[in-house]
């Protein structure tokens, strides 16, 4: 199968690193992956850092990419709003310095607390700031109507002291205060696999999704139907692949193996 692949969508955590450890020799595995021809871009469900600080976390691993090359959640969140909010519209964020960042770079005003009501769209991600007053002013522009935005779905967020709570264990909580769901950017949606696709300019069928949770990665690919593999150097173990319907299209131990 790997005859046919392209490019590559490589998830971040869990593929290529956990927490700040990385896995595997990841300048020799880049090498290999620029020795075969494959053009490649990360697609992460983790928006807190920007593109550019993702760029300089691979650079101190020995990587280098650019930063047009790193897709985050936080980054497809900001695009979906554009052609649906219009631009420099005041949007109301519960979410950390990517989000905002990327809503800035498109002329968004980002809001505080206390103008909340004004908001023209309410936009959710992983907050490591957040407070019963955030959640208050979200459930109210929520159940208004206001147009309602989040990264990612994700229950938990990796820590090397276990998961703990992602974005969407707080949006969990606005949906069941409220009974509206966001508009989601992140996996396993497809908005943010249509985005690097486009990106790569590759067809989808030469495209291999790479990552290492059944439920975000492998089923975000396959929704938009590339070939997908996942490494079991993160959180999805083999049994779990193997019982997945319908299964990756490739299990590796990891992104070493797969490039090998």
């Amino acid at each position: 199968m790997l005859n046919t692949i392209q490019s590559l969508i490589l998830d971040m955590d869990g593929v290529l690193w956990r927490d700040n450890s990385p896995i595997g020799d990841l300048p020799r595995i880049f090498a290999r992956i620029r020795e075969r021809g494959w053009k490649f871009v990360f697609a992460t469900n983790n928006g807190t850092k920007t593109p550019e600080e993702y760029v300089q976390k691979l650079a101190g691993f020995g990587v280098d990419v650019e930063p047009r090359q790193v897709l985050t959640s936080a980054l497809g969140t900001a695009q979906l709003l554009q052609g649906r909010i219009p631009d420099g519209a005041p949007v109301f964020v519960v979410g950390g310095t990517g989000v905002t960042a990327a809503l800035r770079e498109r002329g968004y005003e980002i809001l505080s607390v206390d103008k909340a009501a004004s908001a023209r769209a309410l936009v959710m991600g992983i907050d490591r700031e957040i407070n019963f007053d955030k959640m208050r002013e979200a459930a109210l522009l929520a159940r208004r109507g206001i147009p309602f935005f989040a990264t990612n779905p994700d229950k938990t967020f990796p820590t090397p002291r276990g998961e703990i709570p992602g974005a969407g264990a707080w949006i969990s909580v606005i949906v069941t205060a409220t009974g509206v769901e966001p508009v989601y950017a992140g996996k396993p949606h497809p908005f943010l696999m249509e985005m690097a696709l486009g990106r790569l300019g590759t067809k989808k069928e030469e495209t291999l999704v790479v990552g290492d949770r059944l439920e975000t990665d492998i089923a975000a690919g396959q929704a938009v139907g590339c070939p997908t593999a996942l490494v079991l150097s993160g959180v999805s173990a083999r049994e779990q692949a193997e019982a997945w319907s319908p299964p990756p299209s490739l299990i590796v131990q990891d992104l070493e193996a797969l490039v090998k």
